[in-house]
């Protein structure tokens, strides 16, 4: 074997690889080193002067939290979540000092004390920014919240009622407020003062879900005013009782108005916290302070700087040694695989499959390539070896019984000629045998399609073949379904017909019996050629419509044919578009069926 050229190092698959992985570490390194040292001066930077507004900012988070949830359960991802985003240790507890939630590590001290209360019952952190006011948090609407078909309802009357106001020269913007419930607010933000023309009431009607709410906040309130002697009143009858300073949800319908006492404040208050408390998470403290207890700082020191570079090499060394002990996985089946490319072609080598993945299904398709090409081999090798034998027997009786002719030793009768005309149209037969399956194999097989119908190629090919099977005492049937057309050649078809025929004497003993149907069976005509001979063993018909082959060993050309009927056949289908199988049981005869497809006639034809 001449060994392959020798590849310089440069052009090598394993020192590019080599080269790519160190250059994409260093680049990597070197990259995340700077957005490290840049990331971390800014959020020091920031850190300095937005401490304040970010623990304003979290306990505001948190009990936005605690207004929209009846428990603290799923908070501690809140946390951790406020916790990367803030750079700062936040915890909670209960009240009684269990641990909530807690951004830092297990076990590590609380700070000295409570940066603040998270309570959306008695703490409004929602209506200004960064300040805490008294009273109860907008975002706590529990049973005022409303129904996705409630919001869309009072969207619509709200933008209604807006288009009135601007017809009045009265402009004004929509807000949507935590409960869902759309309001008409003034520029400047406060209430919009709306025309008298507009006031249908139509926006300041409570929903269904409001009016539910707010009868329960009526049977709350109205058990204080019992105990404090007062007359029962319903938060209903919104003419009587005027919501001047009470907590009801921001958006909620309500007559205001002033004079109400503070006695009766008190029990609406206290009403709307017992309403609200099921659905607002419990009173928790919270902790703020730096993430690991020290002050956040850089220090590029050269201790810091051995580290870095401590670690890069690190990488670089584990990235090298990654990539070669891959790279050279890789490259190794990949030098077999050439390496048996390039053994001679009478070796047929083959690589060994190692892998399962694409490197291995290389290796298998060359060896699959690799056994095809054996077996092209050795099937051209036999197929030149037939067509010899084929030639030689009718070319040897010939110039056989012309030599002993020539010598005088036998006269040219008739007997004579005819024994050497059927030898000629052997070779004949044997040659445009050849010739068709050249022209098929070339894709130059020409064929002259048209309309037949199959009970007249079915006649014909009966009628063609009925000599002869009357000679030999075979019985000969046909049947063909009526209206069925067939779009082919009918000289090739009846060439296929007329083989499968012929190869069906040769096998069925006198008595037998020969039958061709054709049937239609969905959008397929399927013909059909049975015989009752002695059929096909199993371990033969995968190799039936192989060239010059025959069950008989012996090729004996009485049982034998050339061996070129069934693959010419074989072709001829295939060419119309078309499949033929072959089914046997040794003793029961055997079945060639041609399937092809149907085509009915341009024009009925009688």
């Amino acid at each position: 074997m001449t060994p392959g050229p020798r590849i310089p190092w440069r052009k090598s698959l394993l020192v590019r690889l080599l080269l790519t992985s160190v250059t994409i570490a260093v680049l990597s390194v070197g990259a995340t080193a700077w957005l490290a040292v840049e990331t971390t001066t800014r959020a020091i930077q920031e850190e300095r002067g937005q401490v304040l507004s970010d623990d304003a900012d979290i306990l505001r988070r948190l009990s936005g939290f605690a207004a929209t949830h009846a428990d603290w359960r799923g908070v501690r991802t809140v946390v951790r979540a406020l916790s990367r985003t803030m750079d700062r240790r936040i915890a909670l507890t209960t009240e009684t000092g269990r641990t909530i939630a807690d951004s830092a590590a297990p076990g590590t001290a609380l700070p000295a004390r409570a940066s603040a209360t998270v309570d959306p019952l008695t703490t409004d952190t929602y209506t200004e920014s960064g300040a805490q006011l008294a009273g109860i948090d907008p975002r706590a609407v529990g049973p005022y919240l409303l129904t996705t078909a409630e919001r869309t309802l009072v969207k619509t009357v709200a933008e209604k009622r807006l288009r009135c106001m601007r017809r009045y020269a009265s402009d004004g913007s929509l807000r949507q407020m935590p409960s869902g419930r759309t309001v008409v607010i003034a520029p400047s933000g406060g209430e919009a003062s709306v025309p008298l023309e507009c006031a249908d009431g139509a926006l300041n009607t409570p929903t269904r879900t409001e009016q539910k709410a707010l009868d329960e906040l009526s049977v709350l309130a109205n058990r204080c005013f019992d105990l404090d002697g007062n007359k029962k009143r319903s938060l209903l009858q919104l003419g009587e009782l005027p919501f001047a300073g009470y907590d009801i949800p921001a958006g909620v319908p309500v007559h205001r108005a002033a004079g109400v006492n503070q006695q009766t404040q008190t029990c609406v208050d206290n009403a709307r916290r017992t309403q609200l408390d099921p659905y607002v998470a419990p009173r928790a403290r919270l902790y703020l302070g730096n993430l690991g207890g020290q002050p956040a700082g850089f220090d590029l020191s050269p201790t810091n700087k051995a580290k870095i570079i401590g670690v890069t090499a690190l990488v670089l060394a584990v990235t090298v040694a990654m990539t070669a002990v891959v790279a050279i996985r890789l490259v190794r089946p990949l030098r077999a695989l050439t390496a048996a490319a390039q053994q001679p072609p009478q070796r047929h080598a083959r690589v060994a499959v190692t892998t399962k993945d694409e490197t291995g299904y290389l290796a298998a398709a060359f060896n699959d390539l690799t056994a095809r090409r054996e077996q092209l081999e050795a099937q051209r090798k036999a197929m030149v070896s037939d067509i010899a034998h084929e030639l030689r027997t009718p070319l040897t009786n010939i110039r056989g019984w012309l030599e002993v002719t020539r010598d005088g030793l036998v006269d040219p009768d008739p007997d004579l000629i005819a024994s050497l005309h059927d030898e000629a149209l052997l070779l004949q037969h044997i040659i445009d045998d050849l010739r068709d399956l050249a022209a098929a194999d070339a894709g130059t097989l020409k064929l002259h399609r048209e309309q037949v119908r199959a009970d007249d190629l079915v006649a014909q090919t009966v009628s063609a073949h009925s000599t002869h099977a009357e000679s030999s005492g075979i019985r000969l049937q046909a049947h063909a379904d009526p209206g069925l057309w067939l779009d082919v050649d009918p000289v090739r078809m009846r060439q296929v017909l007329g083989n499968l025929i012929s190869n069906a004497l040769r096998h069925t003993p006198a008595g037998g019996t020969i039958t061709l149907t054709a049937r239609h069976t969905g959008d397929l005509a399927v013909l059909t050629v049975e015989d009752t001979g002695s059929g096909i063993a199993p371990d033969d018909l995968p190799h039936v419509f192989e060239r010059f082959w025959r069950a008989e060993k012996s090729r004996n050309r009485h049982t034998g044919g050339s061996g070129l009927g069934l693959p010419i056949v074989r072709q001829l289908v295939e060419a119309h578009g078309g499949t033929v199988t072959a089914g046997s049981e040794p003793g029961n005869g055997a079945a060639f069926t041609i399937r092809l497809p149907t085509r009915q006639p341009d024009s009925p034809t009688a």
